[in-house]
């Protein structure tokens, strides 16, 4: 049964995005989940044998996967490249780190800020220890720990490594023997799915993945808090990784400026300090490029400035003072903001900007997925679709401890394996959110009515192309609703919808019963009226046996709604679906008295749909099918919905006036089926045949 349960998980869901374990993964990312790096080593030990790995092969299209090298990489292990190899030459320190031919500057970064973290517990849970090149321990084979949208992966790898004419081309170490900031970066390179993925970023996705934590951005050229520098001193005690970085301008990518510094380019903050300097308080930071040569900051504090002759022996050792070709070098605050243009603060807990260290935040996440023609519905600025983003409801029960009227809530939005679809043709989306105060009672999916005539309570800083977009807000206690979107409707896209608080906040995504409601229907009375007429039209097409099969039924309907309607007619699909939905006998046909109750869910179902194919061309948006199928009694939850729509709707998510009948009649039957068959239990059951016979002629 475990084969069936697994087709069950895959073909079934619930909500906007099912459960992780409740999908079909990618087939990259089960290799990756599969490889057991305790069982490879054992087994190539066994066998004498250096593991090879088969989902990130040593081919040139595992390095850059856009276009074809004139050349080829020569993949290389350790011992190829030296005579001896090593994981850690003197532990693994920031300046190990040093940027090859890759433009991956964000990612040295945030591994050069996580070496500079005085926690070594933190280095160590992403390079793990027990990798080795030892005799007796050596099999070829290493692994990294990555965080990754919720859960931390073991992310296994051989240690073939491209090079030319010898020499490593990307992420390496000065000693020419030590290996773990290459193999990290291989590790990294195979999650994304190859080395060019790796091209352009921001610093503040690697820094999440060492950490699980949560990044904070400020922009240095504007609204700078004036406590920034003691936020940045408490986070670097505090174990958080920082880096910093100045953007594109004029100048062409990467150029120097005459100040030393690079245009367009990552740093780590790897110190930031306060001293006093003849009577004087003095504020530093410790920033690292990490090209890691003499391409450096040259103003006030920069290697053997005169402004070190200001402090003494001791305070030289203290600060770890050297002078080298290394990127590394200090600068003064004001400095630091008037140079810098964007600060990037990876939280391990939000907690490390409170006061007290004993403060416990708390967390919660949602999986979610925007889709087009169903929940893909842009920014406000699109109020006809807005309403129909997936819909996630918190309650923020309590006050801060320090606070008498608002609690903290702290919200992001990751949008997931972008980087890794680079191959695909796909790029980073713009992304946002906005929260609303919504009543206590639950009322279910809020519409666009709701939107149209409330205000939000608040939002993200700015709509971002960033993997991340993430803001600090307080609130008073009472129930949001966060509508995670992007910027553009029609954008396709899984996200990681997390909430940090001071206090417990519990969510989940809105949604509503598949279920049927009552509906007053008016068409009773136009029956009445027309009773006569209604059955002359019968006795014309049923002939000497009195009933109607699919086809007559057709050409019935055909004649009468193609007068009224702007449609092709309904397909012999739809008419058959009809006669199974009245049909209890399964004689495949239907008497006077069937059709009369067919007549009338047709005239309702009609009447429905004229009010949403406002412009009268025959079709609506699918976005709409929900309200419609809620006008027309049914209301559906958000997975029902979404497969509804991906089988009722064209490929421009316009929903026709057969396919919506067909949508109604269908699930009407089924409605009628599984209450006739759970009886008085929670739950139908179905033999095969009976399930069969079901879900075939309905």
């Amino acid at each position: 049964m475990g084969g069936g349960g697994s087709v069950q998980t895959v073909r079934y869901s619930t909500g906007w995005r099912a459960p992780e374990q409740d999908r079909k993964p990618s087939p990259k990312i089960s290799k990756i989940r599969s490889q057991n790096y305790e069982e490879i080593k054992k087994q190539c030990l066994d066998q004498g044998a250096l593991w090879e790995d088969p989902s990130f092969p040593a081919v040139n299209a595992s390095v850059y996967h856009s276009y074809n090298l004139p050349y080829q990489f020569e993949w290389k292990r350790p011992s190829e490249i030296c005579d001896d190899p090593q994981m850690f030459v003197g532990g693994a320190t920031r300046f190990d780190v040093v940027q090859g031919e890759l433009g991956n500057c964000w990612f040295l970064a945030a591994v050069g800020s996580l070496c500079a973290t005085k926690s070594k517990e933190l280095l160590h849970r992403v390079i793990p220890l027990d990798n080795s090149f030892a005799k007796g321990q050596y099999a070829g084979v290493f692994h990294f720990k990555i965080w990754q949208y919720g859960k931390w992966m073991d992310v296994v790898v051989d240690d073939r490594l491209p090079t030319l004419n010898g020499r490593l081309q990307y992420l390496h170490s000065p000693s020419n023997n030590e290996f773990w900031a290459a193999l990290l970066e291989k590790a990294y390179a195979k999650l994304c799915a190859s080395y060019e993925a790796l091209s352009g970023g921001s610093s503040s996705e690697a820094m999440e993945d060492f950490t699980g934590g949560i990044v904070e951005h400020y922009e240095l050229t504007k609204n700078v808090p004036d406590d920034l520098f003691n936020i940045m001193k408490k986070c670097y005690e505090r174990q958080s990784l920082l880096c910093t970085s100045i953007d594109v301008s004029r100048m062409a990518l990467e150029s120097e400026l005459p100040t030393g510094l690079v245009v367009g380019h990552a740093y780590s903050v790897t110190a930031v300090k306060s001293l006093k300097v003849r009577g004087h308080d003095v504020q530093l930071v410790r920033i690292r490029n990490p090209w890691g040569n003499k391409v450096e900051w040259n103003g006030a504090w920069s290697d053997k400035s005169s402004e070190w002759n200001m402090l003494g022996e001791n305070e030289r050792q203290e600060l770890g003072l050297s002078f080298e070709d290394d990127g590394e070098f200090w600068m003064s605050y004001p400095d630091f903001t008037r140079n810098f243009h964007k600060l990037e603060i990876c939280l391990l807990t939000p907690g490390t900007l409170c006061e007290e260290r004993g403060r416990r935040w708390e967390l919660t996440s949602e999986d979610g997925s925007w889709k087009q023609r169903v929940n893909a519905g842009g920014c406000r600025n699109y109020l006809n679709t807005f309403w129909t983003n997936p819909q996630y409801r918190i309650r923020v029960a309590d006050r801060d401890d320090d606070s008498d009227e608002f609690g903290t809530v702290i919200v992001a939005i990751i949008q997931k394996e972008r980087r890794k679809k680079k191959k695909e043709g796909f790029d980073l989306l713009t992304i946002g959110y906005s929260i609303y105060k919504v009543p206590e009672k639950d009322t279910g999916p809020l519409d666009m009515n709701f939107f149209k005539y409330n205000a939000s309570a608040a939002k993200c800083p700015t709509f971002t192309n960033l993997r991340e977009v993430s803001g600090r807000h307080k609130l008073q206690p009472g129930y949001y609703v966060i509508i995670p979107c992007t910027f553009q409707p029609h954008e396709e896209g899984d996200f990681l919808l997390r909430v940090f608080s001071e206090k417990k906040v519990t969510s989940g995504e809105v949604d509503e019963p598949t279920g049927l409601v009552g509906v007053k229907s008016e068409v009773g009375v136009f029956i009445d009226n027309k009773e006569n007429d209604i059955r002359v039209l019968f006795k014309k097409i049923s002939g000497a046996d009195k009933e109607v099969d699919a086809y007559e039924l057709q050409e019935m309907l055909n004649s009468h709604f193609k007068k009224e309607l702007t449609f092709g007619g309904f397909s012999l699909e739809t008419t058959r679906s009809m006669v199974a939905m009245m049909d209890s006998d399964r004689s495949g046909k239907l008497g006077y008295g069937e059709f009369k109750k067919l007549w009338v869910d047709l005239r309702q179902w009609q009447k429905v749909f004229k009010e949403f194919d406002r412009d009268g061309n025959g079709s609506f948006d699918s976005h709409e099918l929900r309200e419609a199928l809620n006008s027309a009694g049914f209301t559906v939850a958000n997975a029902t919905f979404a497969a509804l729509v991906m089988r009722y709707s064209d490929p421009r998510g316009r929903i026709t006036f057969d396919e919506f009948i067909l949508c109604a009649v269908k699930i009407k039957t089924m409605f009628a089926i599984f209450l006739q068959m759970k009886g008085k239990k929670p739950v139908a059951e179905f033999t095969l045949d009976q399930f069969i016979q079901t879900t075939m002629y309905a």
